[in-house]
């Protein structure tokens, strides 16, 4: 490709992130790095410990998404400044280059564009559940679980599973893991939905095909919001003992703690942390997030009741197929994207189907 022609390309690279720049809030981002570097200079920051690591964490990563911006937008323009001022095949060569990584970086930073919904920054809260279908519905949840640990592996996320009720010869009844990452809640939410799945049974010594289903459920990881309040008389509180993995002073003491919110019947579960407290304060903390996702469902359905239409907001529709026989595809639901190779997706590379999904709320009324 010609010099001229590269230049161009830039040119027009240049402009669509001025433009990004906006739907990024760019400029917004720098006034909150300003505003939490103020608050982590000032006296009796880390008197609680806890909130500072949060504003910290939220500093470091503001900061990370501005400088990957501004690099970019660098390093353009470094191009475009050479461009003009000097020609050779030796230059064409580096221009050409240096345009495909700079591609590439902007189009990691347009799919950022996509996630600006009001939690999409947040921690995720994903829990998987079996459908019926005993052993064969376990062992599907259980690949579910570990389809969503890879991507998240894959992205640099932090995994801790919450609580894990292990199925009878294998798979899992259910679990709930929180993963820890920005944008989380905005990457994963397009996993929430039933996964159905169709295979030769390995449980099943005449080799016969099944259909199996699962759950997932993602919800964002409320940290505190004004507008749920839970009351204590809302509340019923049980302890146990764990039974997942952990020391002897986990599977020994009553540290599991089981919560039921009485006025929707709503019932979480923690057993993953060594001390009572720890276990409480988690399952409190998934109480409220599901609370939240209950209260903006019922919004959602009051105003498509006013509209003369009723969508059901429920998690349970079934959002995509994995079919691995008589022939292999995966396919969505919402979104009709499909690929017919199964394996790198059950083993986390789901950013294609995630893509798609988040491309489809933007185009859907």
């Amino acid at each position: 490709m010609e010099s001229s022609a590269l230049l161009r390309q830039l040119d027009e690279l240049n402009t669509k992130l001025v433009q990004l720049s906006e739907i990024l809030r760019i400029s917004q981002k720098k006034e909150d790095i300003a505003s939490l570097k103020k608050k982590a200079t000032s006296p009796g920051f880390w008197d609680n410990p806890q909130t500072a690591a949060k504003v910290s964490k939220e500093l470091a990563d503001l900061e990370t998404e501005v400088k990957d911006f501004e690099d970019l937008q660098q390093n353009v323009a470094d191009m475009i400044e050479l461009g003009q001022m000097e020609q050779g095949d030796e230059l064409t060569r580096e221009l050409e280059e240096g345009l495909g990584q700079c591609e590439k970086t902007y189009q990691k930073m347009e799919f950022w564009a996509l996630m600006d919904g009001k939690y999409d920054v947040c921690n995720a809260l994903v829990s998987f559940h079996a459908g019926s279908g005993g052993t064969e519905a376990q062992d599907w949840a259980q690949m579910l679980m570990r389809m969503i640990v890879r991507f998240a592996e894959k992205q640099g996320w932090k995994v801790e599973v919450l609580d894990e009720s292990l199925g009878g010869e294998a798979g899992i009844k259910s679990a709930t893991m929180r993963i820890s990452g920005r944008y989380a809640y905005g990457y994963l939410k397009s996993e929430h939905g039933t996964h159905r799945l169709v295979r030769i049974s390995p449980f099943d010594a005449e080799s016969m095909r099944h259909t199996s289903f699962a759950g997932i459920e993602v919800i964002p990881e409320i940290e505190s919001d004004t507008d749920i309040k839970i009351e204590d008389k809302d509340l019923r509180v049980d302890t146990f003992m764990s039974g997942g993995k952990g020391g002897q002073s986990v599977n020994t003491t009553y540290s599991a703690v089981r919560i039921v919110h009485i006025p929707t019947g709503i019932t979480v579960q923690c057993q993953n942390e060594r001390s009572q407290l720890q276990n409480k304060e988690t399952a409190m903390k998934v109480l409220r997030s599901r609370l939240m996702l209950l209260k903006e469902q019922e919004e959602l359905e009051k105003q498509q009741k006013l509209k003369g239409e009723h969508k059901s907001a429920e998690w349970g529709n079934q959002i995509r197929s994995y079919v691995l026989h008589p022939y292999k595809m995966i396919k969505d639901v919402r979104t009709r994207h499909e690929t017919k190779e199964p394996d790198p997706v059950l083993d986390g590379d789901l950013m294609p189907f995630i893509e798609s999904y988040l491309k489809y709320l933007k185009s859907t009324p």
